[in-house]
């Protein structure tokens, strides 16, 4: 890489807040607060939120970054009746919520700071997707 070019992708990665000379694909910064990585600064501004709440006690049992299988399965008939088996056939992807916690009232929240050019079709497809697999509801901030 000629000096000139290294030069400038020194400047834009540091711009973007990237490493490598490689900017972030939606010009978010990476941050990384008490020893965890965040993906923008957006992102770990809610964790310390997040984490001031759970000190004060309005929430519980705070995790960063828990990851939902999103399986394909198989779905067997056992009787005539509505009685269903089913068979785990293949794990064909990941999801990565950025917040789980118990709230005040024991609910479970997941949570995904989002930004507009975030909501990809790809991740409105699986947060789908992981609703319906495990019956919950993804809320974005």
């Amino acid at each position: 890489m000629s000096g000139a070019r290294a030069a400038w992708a020194k400047h834009v990665g540091a711009a973007a807040g990237a490493t490598n000379g490689r900017r972030h694909k939606y010009g978010a910064r990476a941050v990384v607060r008490d020893g965890i990585a965040f993906d923008s600064t957006k992102e770990a501004n809610r964790y310390r939120e997040l984490v001031l709440l759970q000190r004060t006690g309005t929430i519980a049992k705070l995790e960063i970054h828990p990851m939902y299988a999103i399986t394909v399965v198989r779905l067997s008939t056992v009787t005539a009746g509505a009685r269903f088996t089913s068979e785990v056939l293949k794990t064909v992807g990941m999801y990565t919520a950025d917040f789980r916690y118990v709230d005040a009232s024991g609910a479970v929240v997941v949570e995904d700071v989002k930004s507009g050019p975030t909501k990809t079709t790809a991740y409105r497809l699986r947060k789908r997707l992981v609703e319906a697999i495990y019956g919950i509801t993804i809320t974005e901030t």
